[in-house]
């Protein structure tokens, strides 16, 4: 679920009646979390926010904090605790233990969990349903490792005979999801980069319930090993299936231990990478000292990553998209341990210095950035930090590129000027023959705005159209007899300026790579019933994205077992693959799986359906 990166199209904080519906929703979906549970996820005078990403998924976080819950398809009806949240209350999912610490390299290497991993109890096997959420814990360390949805049910496990897949795996630690917590971290000693193990502190936490916050440490390190591990691991899960028998009985003392165990995880701190000294120097910070941190990482995101154009700007998304990437490594940035307590009250204060200029919105009931003061005195004097790029990161990155599939396909949408736009680029003198992101489109018009000094000094996020981009953006656009528009929002003026350009597309596999002009061509298949009612498949436009058709008709001829041949699209240029029965479906997730081909370019018709 979290093995790939994948950017969130929008995040927002949740309104009072979404956050009353999101509590209801997890009463309804783990019933056994009570009242307190819920305040502990979700405190009642902390701001909840949503992430939604592009794959439908929604994540649940607390503002300054960890994220909570996932929710698999958006809709409440799949939601699952982050391990941060089964980490402040073990006992909101029933879990199974696995049989040792050494099985544990397998889950948290993306391997989903087999039975015969599984220590069942003397008691027997727990009774559970098909697609029931059960976590994953680890002998003598009561925080769970991973979470995800039973493939079957008990009656059914025991009809099969414990063999086969127990829990398909949803989130785990080390995941993507738990690396993008801004103070990640872990419960206990016994969590290690490649593995978890008993906490050694376990049996006597009921006697020191600070232990946790003690063993916290920062994940930053243990970056490089894991991922270059994971294709052995998950070799390794067949391995597991001639282990068979019980071989642990559970603590009695779990459910109390756990508890005191992980009663810090909502205040764990990213100490310093470099020495446990840098941490204990951390905690003693005046309140001066933070005022002074906050205010030098404000300057140092206004030199480097704020941008006139993405003016005006949410106070939320300037303090976590700006702000605190800029903090030092390895420190945590608190405004509620400073001078101002409120991020609103600091921001006005610096709109009272006359560096930036912010308004508040009362609909949305927080500060907006309005315009940045560049010719401020703290703004010139003060000098940016440039940010070291780990050599480290470089070089795996780069190994990990080489040894990528030649099926691996990167496509592009990219624009070429157009006679509408041309007097824009010439303008700022960008070459007229180049081809250019949507990003770097926006980029040039914004350029011009500048050069020219279009912003309407009354309302910043208004641009005022003068004759030249006025013509660029409507003329031949707006029917006959309507009048110009003589003013734009920002918002809406890249995505015009590039609807104004010639679309083209860019398709690399491997070394190869095809510039072709237009949108780009969906992959079409289709089934349809012939004599004897007998299904075939049809399989068009695969050249698109670089995809041999006779090469592919050999790899589906063995992939299903049956006849494929290859034939001239009439009247069109390129090929057909015809492939003996209804096999829609798996033909589509094979190019989606095997080759790369976003969902969204193919495009599926049953005919034969009725």
């Amino acid at each position: 679920m979290f093995k790939k990166a994948v950017e969130a199209k929008s995040q927002q904080r949740l309104s009072g009646a979404d956050r009353k519906k999101l509590k209801r929703t997890i009463k309804d979906k783990f019933p056994r979390a009570s009242d307190s549970d819920l305040d502990t996820l979700l405190p009642p005078k902390a701001e909840i926010t949503v992430a939604k990403f592009q794959n439908r998924v929604h994540v649940y976080s607390v503002e300054g904090g960890f994220p909570v819950f996932f929710d698999i398809d958006g809709r409440g009806s799949d939601i699952f605790p982050t391990v941060y949240a089964l980490w402040m209350v073990p006992e909101l999912l029933p879990a199974f233990m696995l049989k040792g610490g050494e099985v544990s390299r397998f889950v948290i290497g993306g391997a989903d969990l087999m039975f015969p991993g599984i220590s069942v109890p003397p008691e027997g096997l727990p009774s559970f349903a098909a697609g029931e959420p059960w976590a994953v814990k680890v002998p003598g360390n009561p925080a769970p490792i991973a979470v995800g949805s039973t493939t079957m049910s008990s009656a059914e496990a025991l009809k099969a005979g414990l063999r086969g897949k127990a829990l398909r795996i949803t989130h785990y630690y080390r995941d993507l999801l738990w690396e993008s917590a801004e103070g990640r971290c872990v419960p206990n000693a016994g969590f290690f980069e490649d593995a978890v193990f008993e906490d050694p502190s376990f049996s006597s936490s009921s006697h020191n319930p600070d232990l946790t916050e003690d063993a916290c440490e920062t994940s930053t390190e243990q970056e490089n090993n894991t991922k270059s591990d994971e294709a052995e691991e998950s070799l390794g899960t067949n391995e597991l299936q001639a282990d068979s028998g019980p071989s642990l009985t559970t603590n009695n003392d779990e459910n109390d231990a756990a508890n005191e165990i992980t009663e810090g995880v909502a205040d764990l701190k990213l100490p310093d990478a470099g020495s446990a000294n840098d941490t204990n120097d951390q905690h003693t910070l005046s309140t001066s000292d933070i005022d002074l941190l906050l205010d030098k990482c404000l300057l140092q995101a206004l030199h480097t990553t704020v941008k006139d154009k993405d003016l005006p700007m949410p106070g939320s998304t300037l303090w976590s998209n700006h702000v605190l990437p800029c903090r030092p490594s390895g420190m945590t940035l608190d405004i509620k341990k400073s001078s101002y307590k409120k991020l609103s009250k600091w921001l006005q204060a610096k709109s009272s210095s006359g560096l930036i200029s912010v308004k508040e919105d009362k609909h949305k009931k927080e500060v907006m950035l309005l315009s940045v003061n560049r010719n401020h005195a703290d703004y010139s004097s003060f000098k940016p930090e440039k940010r070291p790029v780990e050599k480290s990161d470089q070089s795996s990155v780069h190994s990990a590129n080489e040894t990528r599939s030649s099926k691996t396909l990167e496509v592009a949408e990219i624009y070429k000027p157009s006679v509408h736009v041309n007097s824009i680029f010439s303008s700022v003198g960008a070459d007229m023959g180049k081809l250019f992101t949507a990003s770097e489109a926006s980029d040039i018009v914004f350029k011009y705005i500048e050069k020219e000094n279009l912003v309407k000094p009354t309302n910043k996020s208004i641009v005022v159209l003068d004759a030249t981009l006025c013509d660029a953006l409507f003329k031949g656009a707006i029917k006959k007899g309507t009048t110009y528009p003589t003013e734009i929002h920002k918002k809406d003026l890249g995505a015009t300026f590039v609807g104004r350009m010639q679309p083209h597309h860019v398709v690399t596999r491997g070394n190869e790579s095809v510039v072709r002009k237009g949108a780009l061509k969906t992959i079409q298949i289709v089934t349809e019933r012939r004599q004897g009612n007998k299904k075939v498949t049809k399989l068009s436009g695969m050249e698109t994205f670089l995809i041999d058709a006779e090469a592919l008709a050999s790899e589906l001829q063995k992939k299903f077992a049956c006849s494929t041949t290859v034939a001239e699209l009439p009247g069109k240029k390129g090929h057909e693959v015809l492939v003996q029965g209804g096999v829609i479906d798996d033909l589509a997730r094979h190019l989606i799986e095997q080759y790369g081909v976003p969902k969204r370019y193919i495009e599926v018709l049953d005919k034969t359906k009725k």
